[in-house]
């Protein structure tokens, strides 16, 4: 992946910092979108030392048009644009009957339709280039639902028709649209759990353990290789055997 450029979502933490440094680590330029900036240049600070350029650019998802605004900057600065790895995501935990309909709106506004202006706006350049790799990143919950996170859950499924959709449109220009559907992962969320909580979410775990954000991210950096040149319209299921 080296001197190859890759924007990812939601870069200033857990899962999305992971991958951002993985990508780094293996020669590729990044281009850092994130609400928390302070974060995000700490980020910043640790994939310019693998020695590559890395953009820090400051976004709200659920602002569709500051969204592709951003990808625009992305592009002018780091001069092209490879990959894209849509991993920013909220949730909005609650029974269904008690979830207010502007939780609702806000996570579908970011989770699914902030990730659609995100492709669209990249798929545009890489049409143009006739090449390009696209991974979002959606959650087992999206696959198996789970009590609580309708909200969650239907974002997070909605990203698997949205790529298998884009899949189908984009393969003939040489671009790969995929998914990755990470179970219990060991991130800030995770660790503010009570030990009680975690080792009944780990109950039903088959490998008995919570993921590293270090393998989801392993995933995602070989989704965006040159090896998987022929995977296309697929979701990496990565949780332990939580989802079969």
């Amino acid at each position: 992946m080296k001197g190859q450029v890759a924007l990812i979502t939601g870069a200033s933490r857990g899962i999305g910092r992971a991958i951002a440094l993985k990508l780094a680590s293996q020669g590729s330029d990044v281009a850092l979108l994130a609400r928390d900036t302070a974060r995000l240049e700490e980020v910043a600070s640790e994939a310019r030392a693998s020695g590559v350029r890395a953009l820090v650019v400051h976004v709200d998802m659920s602002d569709g048009d500051a969204v592709e605004q951003a990808v625009k900057k992305a592009i002018t600065e780091m001069g092209s644009l490879d990959h894209v790895v849509a991993n920013a995501g909220i949730t909005a935990d609650q029974l269904s009957i008690r979830l207010k309909p502007e939780d609702w709106d806000r996570v579908l506004a970011v989770n699914l339709t902030g990730s659609f202006r995100l492709a669209r706006a990249a798929l545009s350049s890489m049409l143009r280039s006739r090449t390009g790799r696209v991974v979002f990143i959606s959650s087992v919950s999206g696959l198996m639902g789970n009590p609580g996170q309708a909200a969650y859950a239907a974002s997070k499924a909605g990203l698997l028709g949205l790529a298998k959709s884009l899949a189908k449109e984009v393969g003939s220009r040489g671009i790969t649209v995929n998914v990755v559907a990470p179970g219990l992962i060991e991130t800030d969320m995770a660790r503010a759990l009570s030990e009680a909580q975690r080792a009944e979410m780990v109950a039903h775990v088959p490998l008995g353990r919570l993921g590293r954000a270090e393998e989801v991210a392993a995933a995602v950096s070989f989704l965006l290789s040159e090896e998987a040149g022929y995977i296309t319209g697929a979701v990496l299921n990565i949780s332990g055997g939580l989802y079969m």
